[in-house]
C-alpha cells in the first residue's frame, strides 16, 4: 500500500501484515467508522479491517460467496454513491457483473443490479450527473482488449450501451480497467480511468495506466484521453500536459547503415526513417539538455514489438532496451524516457534496433522543458 498528496509521487506506507495470502484486486472502504479492504480470495470475498487507512489491517470475518446465488467471482471494484452507501462490484461467475451493497457493518450485502450483455470482468464504477457508468474489460486473460463502457440512470436500472472507451486498435492502449476516481477540483472536477497493463510473466514490465477521461453527458459517452506525459493539480483539477518541448526531426538526423527516409502516414511532417538493421541506426546531434535528468519523448512506432526492440544511448554511453526505460514501449507512437543530459547543445542521442524483425520507424524525438 501507497500514499500520495498529489497522485504523482508515493510513499510506502505500514503495509498491511495478516495471515492472507493471494488476495486479488484489493480495494478500499469505509462503510462505517472503520477502514476496509474487500479482495477476492480463492474466489470469495475477504475483508480485512483496521482503524487506521494506513496499516494495522486484520483479517474480518471469513470469505464469503455473493449473494443472492452464492456465486464465486474474480474481480473486485469498488463505488460510493453519493448518499454515503458502498458497493463491491464483482465479475461474477456465469458472466454476471454483480453489484452488491456493503452493508454498514461491513458485511456483503444483497445484489442490487447486474450486467449480463457478455462476458466481461474488471467492474469498475463513477457516477457524472446523476448517471451511473459501468467499465468492464472482455475475459482475455492477461491479453488486452477494448474495454466497455455501460450506464444507467439509476443503480437498479438496466444498462445501456457498451461502447468502446478507447479507439479499438488500442486494446485500452494495452490496458485492463482497474479503477475510476473521482478528482474534485476547485475549477473542475476531473475522471480518471485507472487500468493495469498486465504481461503474462508479470513482474516489473506490468505497469499502470491512468489517463483522463472525457464524458459526454449528453450522448452518455466516455472516452479515454490519451497522453504520453500528464499530471492533475488535485487542488484545482486541472490537467496539462508538457508545453515546452524541443523537437528534432528524423529526417533531419545523422544515419547509419541501411537506413531510409521514406514516407510515413502517422508521423509529424509524414516522413520518418525506416528500414533499421543490426548495421543501421540514427543519431540525433546538439541535443540540447538542461543538465541532470531530463524527460525525452520518443516518436515511434514497431510493426511487431515482440520480434524487434528499440535501443537507446546517449553521448555515446552504453546502450539500453527503450523498454527498459519505459515498459509501453512499442505499443504507442510517442515514449517518454528519462535521460541524463548535459547542459546546452552538447548532447548526441542515438537510437537502433537489435533485430531486423521490428519493423522501426523514427519520426522524431523532443526534449521537455518544464
Amino acid at each position: 500500500m501507497y500514499t500520495s498528496t498529489d497522485l504523482l509521487n508515493w510513499t510506502p506506507a505500514s503495509n498491511p501484515k495478516n495471515s492472507i495470502q493471494y488476495m486479488w484486486r484489493p480495494k478500499l472502504a469505509k462503510p462505517d467508522g472503520s477502514w476496509r479492504i474487500y479482495g477476492q480470495v480463492d474466489r470469495k470475498v475477504q475483508a480485512l479491517k483496521s482503524s487506521s487507512i494506513a496499516d494495522g489491517y486484520s483479517v474480518s470475518g471469513s470469505s464469503v460467496a455473493l449473494p443472492p446465488s452464492s456465486y464465486t467471482y474474480s474481480d473486485t471494484g469498488m463505488f460510493r454513491d453519493d448518499d454515503g452507501t458502498w458497493y463491491i462490484l464483482t465479475s461474477a461467475d456465469h458472466n454476471n457483473v454483480q453489484v452488491n451493497k456493503i452493508n454498514s457493518d461491513g458485511s456483503v450485502g444483497s445484489r442490487v443490479n447486474y450486467l449480463a450483455k457478455g462476458s466481461y470482468e474488471a467492474p469498475g464504477m463513477f457516477k457524472v450527473n446523476g448517471i451511473y457508468y459501468l467499465i468492464v474489460s472482455g475475459k482475455t486473460g492477461w491479453r488486452s482488449n477494448p474495454n466497455k463502457v455501460f450506464w444507467a440512470s439509476s443503480l437498479t436500472g438496466s444498462w445501456n450501451g457498451g461502447d468502446d472507451i478507447a479507439p479499438s486498435g488500442e486494446n485500452t492502449y494495452n490496458s485492463q480497467n482497474t479503477f475510476e476516481f473521482t478528482l474534485k477540483g476547485s475549477k473542475k472536477t476531473t475522471y480518471i480511468y485507472m487500468g493495469d497493463s498486465w504481461d503474462s510473466k508479470g513482474g516489473p514490465s506490468s505497469n499502470y495506466i491512468w489517463l483522463p477521461m472525457n464524458v459526454d453527458t449528453s450522448n452518455k459517452k466516455v472516452t479515454l484521453e490519451y497522453h504520453a506525459q500528464w499530471r492533475i493539480d488535485v487542488s484545482t483539477g486541472e490537467v496539462t500536459t508538457p508545453s515546452k518541448k524541443r523537437r528534432y526531426e528524423a529526417e533531419d538526423a545523422e544515419l547509419k547503415g541501411s537506413v531510409l527516409v521514406r514516407d510515413c502516414s502517422h508521423c509529424l511532417n509524414k516522413r520518418g526513417v525506416h528500414d533499421f538493421s543490426q548495421d543501421g541506426g540514427i543519431t540525433f546531434r546538439n541535443v540540447t539538455g538542461l543538465g541532470g535528468k531530463q524527460w525525452v519523448q520518443l516518436h515511434y512506432h514497431v510493426a511487431d514489438r515482440s520480434a524487434g526492440e528499440a535501443q537507446i544511448s546517449v553521448n555515446d554511453g552504453p546502450f539500453f532496451n527503450v523498454s527498459e526505460l519505459n515498459s509501453r514501449a512499442g505499443y504507442h507512437y510517442v515514449i517518454p524516457v528519462e535521460l541524463e543530459l548535459e547542459a546546452g547543445p552538447v548532447n548526441s542521442i542515438e537510437i537502433r534496433a537489435t533485430n531486423e524483425a521490428g519493423g522501426i520507424v523514427i519520426d522524431g524525438i523532443e526534449a521537455i522543458e518544464d
